[in-house]
């Protein structure tokens, strides 16, 4: 049985462009670029020099920080630069430039840790962080993190395969071609949380993937549930799914594992099966590359640092009249200016709209219809935080909870207005910190 959630729209998925399309596997580009912060967290130190050689799967960056993740080198090759090069967030990070060698020679440390005592939670934990894996669906929260801290207080896992946001599909695919592989990431993640049951959340719009799921799970006695939930945009959000198959709601500023719930997508739970049993890394992510400005979608496996243009150039290129490139979907996707950022872990879709899909205008203006009220997952007011956030007004920012907003942009989507109210409301945030640093800075 599944619940709901407040709010909420239902836009034209525009899954056909890509759903039919099987995963390809694209050769890794004759150079990467691998920044040093692929997570929510601390970013990591280079643990390379340029002119050193390096091989798959071996770690290159680390930190000491408990919010961070390591990264690897995602081929085989030569170092030939450590310097600040552009990041998919519009500023510049340092990273680990790598010549490939084409070669993909393996590191030592990539073996199997199948005969290790995984029923041993620290054992388990080590292993995640090891290998880097973060939330993939986007979010890029360090997953060991978030398994250490909800060991004891957890009592429900949800796998996050709702993939809600318009044009996506590679998560769906994964769940169609790689289905034993997810599921015995469920049953890891199941036996390191001490708990014989997980939810596996899926939206019905992806039937074919649910019924391939089914027939396994009937073979097993594997304490795997399949919630099947309406299509409806952003159920994929964690709060937001943890209410529909729970009934549970997450407090303001609460955490998941405050109403006993840990939530990991579903290419995640593929890694830490692959870490386990294969001792690699994450090292890459399947990306959708669709939308109405590109001439041919396709669902990419990419290595992490592979510059988006040359999924672009694979998935045949622009169509005319392209307008945008967002890195994510068409709802809380980044514009990229720059075609040479690299793909990073939580990069799941590169998604073009053009002119067409365009829904700027010379003077968008507000008329107090509500919708945005009566959308929003979160409860907020949109047409106020708007309004306060033109007028740099920070005490009433606070006062309407500006930093609940998670930008789903189901607001934007809405407003007959066409105001810009997710952009202004990142703008807000910014300027939040920053009033926050003006205050400290005064105290110090």
């Amino acid at each position: 049985m599944s619940h709901s959630f407040f709010g909420g729209i239902h836009p034209d998925d525009g899954k056909a462009l890509s759903a039919n399309m099987a995963i390809e596997v694209l050769p890794a580009p004759k150079q990467v670029v691998i920044p040093m912060s692929l997570h929510i967290g601390a970013p990591c130190s280079p643990l390379v020099n340029k002119g050193d050689y390096v091989k798959l799967g071996q770690k290159i960056g680390d930190v000491g920080a408990p919010v961070s993740a390591p990264i690897h080198a995602s081929v085989s090759g030569t170092v030939v630069a450590v310097e600040p090069r552009p990041h998919p967030n519009g500023t510049n990070v340092m990273s680990i430039v790598i010549e490939n060698d084409g070669l993909d020679t393996l590191d030592e440390s990539v073996v199997s840790h199948l005969s290790e005592n995984l029923s041993d939670s620290s054992v388990f934990v080590k292993l995640v962080r090891e290998a880097g894996i973060v939330g993939m669906g986007g979010a890029t929260f360090p997953t060991h993190f978030k398994i250490s801290t909800g060991i004891g207080k957890v009592d429900t896992i949800i796998i996050n395969a709702a993939e809600c946001e318009p044009y996506i599909t590679s998560d769906y695919r994964t769940l169609l071609e790689k289905p034993e592989e997810v599921i015995s990431g469920i049953k890891l993640l199941m036996n390191a949380f001490g708990l014989s049951r997980a939810y596996l959340a899926v939206e019905a719009n992806k039937m074919d993937a649910i019924k391939v799921l089914q027939d396994i799970l009937s073979k097993q006695n594997s304490g795997i549930e399949i919630i099947v939930m309406k299509a409806r945009y952003p159920q994929g959000s964690e709060k937001q799914l943890i209410q529909t198959v729970t009934g549970r709601q997450v407090p303001p500023g609460g955490l998941p594992a405050d109403v006993g719930c840990v939530v990991i997508n579903t290419y995640t739970a593929w890694s830490v099966n692959r870490a386990i049993t294969e001792g690699m890394p994450a090292i890459d992510r399947v990306v959708t590359v669709s939308g109405p400005g590109i001439a041919s979608p396709k669902n990419l496996r990419a290595r992490i640092g592979t510059p988006i243009e040359y999924l672009i150039e694979a998935a045949g290129g622009f169509k005319p009249n392209v307008n945008k490139v967002l890195m994510g979907g068409p709802m809380m996707g980044n514009a990229q200016y720059d075609m040479s950022v690299p793909v990073i872990k939580g990069t799941n879709a590169i998604t073009v709209l053009t002119t067409k899909e365009s829904r700027d205008v010379e003077n968008p203006t507000c008329i107090r219809c509500g919708k945005c009220i009566s959308v929003c997952p979160m409860h907020l007011m949109p047409i106020y935080m708007y309004m306060y956030e033109r007028r740099n007004d920070f005490e009433a920012l606070n006062k309407y909870n500006l930093l609940d907003c998670m930008e789903c942009g189901s607001c934007t989507y809405i407003c007959p207005g066409r105001l810009n109210l997710v952009q202004s409301f990142r703008t807000g945030k910014a300027k939040l910190a920053n009033e926050r640093a003006k205050q400290q800075a005064a105290k110090a």
